[in-house]
């Protein structure tokens, strides 16, 4: 099991833990699978003591804001960049007529349809699994799909821009935009400064010092601005002004979100 692999696994056993709680903030009925399906490669998989006293909350959080933002998003096409082992597509209420497209590593989706598959999960959506490597040419493998760019889409990038440098991080983001009609919306978790902070932590935890190695600090700190040149409204919502809607001490931590407003501006030049 890989190390990308290995943190969707740990991030299953926390939604997994969170799922069991009375006043849980979301429920993900398919989590234990996953993770009872991965048992016998349990050793450093990102989780234990540790993991949840650092990893824990702020996985609630952010699993229940993006859970909102995709409810509320009224697009008809969603697509979930590094969909990971979260079940959206099984769990969330969605609207008729949604298409819900998963892009991540050919093994991953393989591993999550086989689960998904030995449970008789049926999804809430039309989902269409998107086998890729983000390092490749996904945005041909998205259209090939069924992908139409001409469709308001709501694009979530969870937890994934951690492990891009700048670089990549923006090429993926100006991928996405020229993707993105009018209306469209994305999100992502965005702190730079909580990230730096967690990802010292982590390097500290034994069980956790692998995955920290493939972090790469993501966008950096002009994320809204370099979105707001390229078409887009932005804004960051801090995680403790979440803490009184969810019920629950915040735990640090913000996210951004943003709405298309100019569908012709994708295709200007850096």
């Amino acid at each position: 099991m890989n190390g990308v692999a290995k943190t969707a696994v740990g991030a299953a056993w926390l939604r997994a833990r969170e799922s069991e709680r009375p006043d849980r903030l979301f429920d993900d009925p398919y989590a234990a699978a996953f993770v009872a399906a991965a048992e016998t490669e349990r050793a450093d998989a990102g989780r234990g003591s540790g993991a949840a006293g650092l990893f824990g909350d702020h996985l609630v959080f952010r699993t229940r804001f993006f859970d909102d933002y995709l409810s509320e998003s009224g697009c008809g096409q969603v697509v979930l960049v590094a969909a990971g082992l979260d079940s959206r597509a099984y769990r969330l209420d969605w609207p008729p007529g949604v298409r819900l497209f998963e892009l991540d590593l050919p093994e991953l989706l393989a591993f999550k349809d086989g689960v998904l598959r030995g449970l008789g999960a049926t999804a809430r959506c039309e989902r269409v699994p998107v086998p890729v490597d983000l390092r490749e040419d996904w945005p041909g493998s998205l259209r090939a799909a069924g992908f139409d760019p001409a469709r308001p889409t709501a694009w979530l990038a969870e937890g994934l821009l951690i492990y891009l440098s700048p670089a990549e991080a923006a090429r993926l983001l100006d991928g996405i935009g020229a993707l993105s009609a009018a209306c469209s919306g994305l999100a992502f978790e965005h702190d730079p400064a909580a990230s730096a902070a967690l990802a010292e932590r982590a390097r500290t935890m034994p069980e956790l010092r692998r995955i920290a190695t493939l972090w790469k600090g993501g966008l950096g700190e002009d994320a809204v601005a370099r979105l707001n040149a390229r078409g887009w409204r932005a804004r960051i919502v801090d995680a403790s002004a979440l803490a009184a809607r969810y019920g629950r001490r915040a735990p640090g931590g913000a996210f951004l979100t943003a709405t298309r407003s100019d569908a012709d501006h994708h295709n200007s030049p850096e």
